[in-house]
């Protein structure tokens, strides 16, 4: 299970730093398509995206849902049962809830 802060993946201004090491910006970028998908729809329960999951050999797409009490977003690939929940993600470029 991946748990993540957002805020440790952005630079001041609020970016995925270039100068990251690829591995790293790659899991940047996932995290943030998964905030910018979670937050257009809000969903309370574990809902298909169109991402795709990120584990080697797999061709699974990722479920999300907000935890409104928790303030976090739990994201579950169903076919290879990769998971996480990434924090702090509020007020970044790809919260669209503000």
């Amino acid at each position: 299970m991946y748990i993540s802060n957002m805020t440790h993946f952005l630079d001041e201004q609020g970016n995925i730093p270039k100068q990251m090491p690829k591995e790293a910006r790659e899991l940047a970028n996932f995290f943030a398509l998964v905030v910018d998908s979670t937050t257009k729809t809000c969903p309370l329960t574990l809902t298909a995206t169109e991402i795709r999951c990120f584990h080697k050999g797999c061709h699974g797409t990722v479920n999300s849902a907000l935890s409104r009490a928790k303030g976090e977003i739990r994201w579950y690939c169903p076919v290879c049962e990769n998971e996480g929940v990434i924090s702090h993600w509020q007020g970044t470029k790809w919260d669209n809830m503000r």
